[in-house]
């Protein structure tokens, strides 16, 4: 299959795009500059310049294609509090793929992410690939990928746990924590840290994008976490054993100063269910956990910067 990748300069398209080439797959990766061109075609796939602000010409590079995956989202204009603008410009981007994807019965893999039911008031129980949020910032573009399986799209959406974890981890959530960690001198949860995050490692989501594009059925939500749910206060206390800092419950006001921009989606209880999708997919996460992959120590071998871009 020919798939046409957006963010394969990326974080988790570094994982997708040689999990498809070793697969017997060919890969055509977006670049929006000199340098993501030159990671992309390091990793061995094909290049094609474009950028998330023309999206006619992302449809174009579609439809030459035998399926898509899309991994691309403006996380910088996220970062500079137009998480609204960059939420619209991620789903001018979806309605122009699924434009050119309609009728051809071609697969479209999508990102969401599983925070997004915890904002949503889930609580209590695990979050499950059956929920589903009515609308909202990323969530307009999960729910319209899903509606693409009525309109001949083989769609499907992976939510993503928040903290996608590995050594080709340099600009995720685990390095900005690591990162607000040493800048405040202490490793923070707030209250007492009894809120859960999932978790998966990023070649065993590599794994999950590529049997999501073979064979997930239209029309389905997937996770794509390892850990269901590690305590943020678990979490804290991991970093600041391999930082040398302590660990410090911190309140609500605090958070700002010790978690950063994190610090409202660090107050959420986010722990989901991948039951689903191991399911229909025949997926099995088989890596390190993300305590274990941190305790190894490479995300503390050299400073990485903070989040640009999960994916």
């Amino acid at each position: 299959m020919r798939v046409f990748i957006t963010g394969a300069s990326g974080h988790i398209g570094s994982a997708v795009v040689p999990e498809l080439l070793s697969n017997g797959h060919q890969v055509v990766g977006l670049a929006r500059s000199d340098a993501s061109a030159a990671r992309v075609s390091a990793l061995g796939a094909e290049v094609r310049r474009g950028d998330l602000s023309a999206p006619d010409g992302l449809a174009a590079i579609a439809r030459e294609a035998d399926g898509v995956i899309h991994l691309a989202f403006d996380h910088e204009m996220m970062r500079s509090g137009q998480m609204g603008g960059a939420a619209d410009k991620e789903l001018a981007v979806i309605r122009a793929l699924g434009q050119a994807l309609t009728g051809t019965g071609k697969p479209l893999v999508s990102t969401s992410g599983t925070l997004m039911l915890a904002m949503s008031g889930i609580k209590d129980r695990l979050g499950t690939e059956a929920d589903i949020v009515a609308g909202g910032p990323r969530v307009d573009s999960e729910n319209y990928v899903i509606s693409l399986a009525e309109q001949g799209v083989r769609a499907s959406v992976i939510r993503l746990a928040p903290m996608i974890h590995s050594d080709l981890d340099k600009h995720g959530f685990t390095p900005a924590l690591i990162n607000f960690a040493r800048e405040s001198g202490a490793a923070a949860y707030i209250g007492d840290g009894a809120n859960r995050w999932p978790a998966a490692d990023t070649r065993d989501i590599g794994a999950l994008y590529r049997l999501a594009l073979e064979n997930a059925p239209a029309g389905t939500r997937l996770h794509g976490v390892g850990d269901e749910g590690i305590p943020f206060k678990t979490i804290a206390e991991t970093i600041a054993s391999q930082l040398g800092v302590k660990a410090r419950s911190v309140t609500p006001q605090e958070a700002p100063h010790y978690l950063g921009f994190l610090a409202d989606f660090a107050q959420l209880d986010g722990a989901v269910s991948n039951t689903r999708t191991r399911e229909v997919l025949g997926w099995e996460p088989t890596r390190p956990g993300w305590v274990e992959d941190v305790k190894s120590g490479h995300y503390f071998a050299q400073r990485s910067t903070p989040v640009t871009a999960q994916r």
